[in-house]
């Protein structure tokens, strides 16, 4: 999961990491209150998991306290909507930090690199951009640093890659700490990423943390308390934090028709269906085991949460769970709600005979195959 830029900035301070001094607000006075204490000097972020949100109007400047509670006092309570967001989410309280002044800007970042199966740093000279634009335009630019899962890193080492990023003289020693101490955190806090940029190098020396991104491991959330009540907030999806916040396995794909499997291998062969018959998933969503009617519903609500589903696909295997006790699952959630769009089930396993007979005369319509059921989706949805 995702934390706040508020949240990974305390993180990193907590294994020393020197951030930029900041607090955060939920209404405008308490903005104006914070940014006083800064000499109303600040920079006022958004605290939204999204993408693009400066250019949305999420992240402004200030010299005036008066003008910073202001801005915060609008923004609180308002959708932001990105390129990279088009749903938007809206702002429940935002960071309102020192400004500082940048002499120049430098990446940093550690993440698990799958393809070596370790964790590597990245460090770059080329900050305040996105990492990306670098990879592809400048890739000589960027230094990687492999951690040794038994030795961790030794100072030579974190040093050798540090000029080899060409960072500045001035800021060597203070980048090779970091980088320690960001290591540090990542492993403790069972990080799957750590990323600083713009890593800033102040006009008088000071190498600071001016902006970070952290993301925890779902797995390692027992662990974390203090995230917890925040995960569904992780999602940059509305729809996918809320899937979050029901404990459902959900990924929002874009296309028309919405899908629902017991298993992620039968929803993902659904996905592959629906794109041989000419039609494109809206979404990934594994009920889960048991498929009981309470969760069959909530799994619905999530799928039609999406405006653009013009038909769902449901797929279900009984194995252990009997396919009878599946269909009076979907049955009784499909009588509690009010489903205007073409739904096609293909269900076979355990007990099938008796859970066909079950969803025979209901809205459901069966099919025999995932491919006819894919097939007839499509058809259907393209009909409506």
């Amino acid at each position: 999961m995702k934390l706040h830029e508020y949240q990974s900035k305390e993180l990193l301070a907590k294994y020393g990491v020197p951030v930029p001094g900041g607090e955060v607000a939920l209404n405008g006075e308490e903005a104006k209150a914070i940014a006083e204490k800064f000499g109303g000097k600040v920079v006022v972020k958004a605290q939204v998991l999204m993408g693009g949100r400066g250019k949305a109007g999420g992240v402004k400047l200030f010299d005036d306290a008066e003008a910073a509670g202001t801005f915060a006092g609008e923004l609180i309570g308002k959708r932001l909507i990105s390129i990279q967001n088009p749903d938007g989410m809206i702002v429940e309280k935002v960071l309102v930090a020192e400004l500082i002044d940048i002499a120049q800007e430098f990446y940093v970042s550690v993440l698990l690199d799958r393809n070596i199966q370790k964790t590597i740093v990245m460090i770059s000279a080329e900050g305040g951009v996105e990492i990306e634009e670098v990879a592809e335009n400048h890739p000589d630019a960027i230094v990687k640093l492999a951690v040794d899962p038994k030795w961790g890193l030794s100072d030579y080492e974190i040093r050798e890659a540090v000029i080899r990023a060409n960072i500045p003289k001035p800021a060597r020693n203070q980048m090779v700490s970091m980088i320690k101490k960001l290591v540090q955190a990542y492993e403790a806090a069972d990080a799957e990423m750590i990323e600083i940029n713009p890593c800033a190098l102040t006009p008088d020396g000071k190498l600071l943390a001016a902006d970070a991104k952290v993301s925890i491991d779902d797995n390692s959330l027992f662990r974390r308390p203090e995230y917890q009540s925040a995960s569904g907030d992780s999602a940059e999806d509305p729809i996918e934090s809320e899937a979050n916040r029901r404990g459902i396995a959900y990924v929002r794909l874009g296309g028309e028709i919405g899908i629902m499997g017991n298993g992620a291998g039968l929803v993902m062969q659904s996905i592959d269906e629906i794109a041989a018959a000419g039609g494109k998933a809206a979404n990934f969503l594994d009920v889960g085991g048991g498929a009981q009617a309470d969760r069959v519903q909530s799994c619905m609500e999530v799928i039609l949460m999406d405006p653009n589903i013009k038909g769902i696909f449901i797929n279900i295997f009984g194995g252990i769970t009997r396919v009878d006790q599946v269909a009076l699952g979907v049955l009784e959630a499909f009588s509690k709600m009010n489903v205007t769009i073409p739904v096609v089930a293909r269900i076979e396993g355990t007990a099938v005979e008796e859970g066909r007979k079950i969803l025979a005369g209901s809205q459901i319509i069966p099919a025999e195959t995932v491919q006819e059921a894919a097939a007839k989706i499509v058809e259907l949805a393209n009909a409506a």
